[in-house]
């Protein structure tokens, strides 16, 4: 039940779809709907705890074989960028302007900006690229990454969320080769 209650909120988002009217569309009862969660707000919750949980799990099984760490970082911001893609403008909007899911949201960005510190901290280890201060090269992702979860980036630049984190992937990858421009 929460795979069809995910799909209808990500396709639709959350605000304008009531409880009466998930029961129409998947054909069930308030009872079945609220043994999912007790309340709407934990529905909108729970469905997206679940979006980045299944998110987080397919992009780290996506780069588990790529040894480069160039190519992993970015394979990995190219997964985040896929992945918000699977939103809908709507849902995007609903939650970063929900308190609750704007929360899961940001503790979720957060986490990646640290998942991208530490790809970028094994290619500096692993010489294949030049060395940074991988501190604030993972504080600038973060801000970057802050930049899209706002929508300020996306306001700005015109790209979906999606895009702009496929996008960081390509920019971040140029900007880490060795100044002799070889990348070991």
């Amino acid at each position: 039940m929460l795979e069809q209650i995910s799909s209808e909120f990500l396709s639709e988002g959350f605000t304008t779809i009531s409880v009466d009217e998930l029961t129409r569309r998947l054909h069930c009862s308030k009872s079945t709907i609220y043994s999912v969660a007790p309340t709407k707000e934990q529905l909108v919750v729970a469905v997206t705890k679940r979006f980045f949980r299944l998110a987080t799990t397919r992009i780290e099984e996506s780069i588990s074989g790529i040894d480069d760490p160039g190519l992993r970082i970015s394979a990995y911001l190219k997964g985040v960028g896929a992945a918000m893609s699977e939103q809908s403008p709507a849902f995007y909007r609903d939650m970063v302007s929900f308190g609750p899911t704007a929360e899961v949201y940001t503790v979720n960005s957060a986490a990646a900006a640290r998942r991208v510190q530490s790809l970028i901290q094994h290619g500096v280890e692993s010489g294949h690229f030049r060395d940074i201060n991988t501190n604030f090269a993972g504080h600038l992702i973060g801000w970057a990454i802050e930049g899209i979860h706002s929508g300020r980036l996306p306001e700005d630049t015109g790209l979906g969320a999606g895009q702009a984190f496929s996008e960081l992937g390509d920019i971040l990858l140029k900007g880490l080769g060795r100044v002799d421009g070889s990348q070991s």
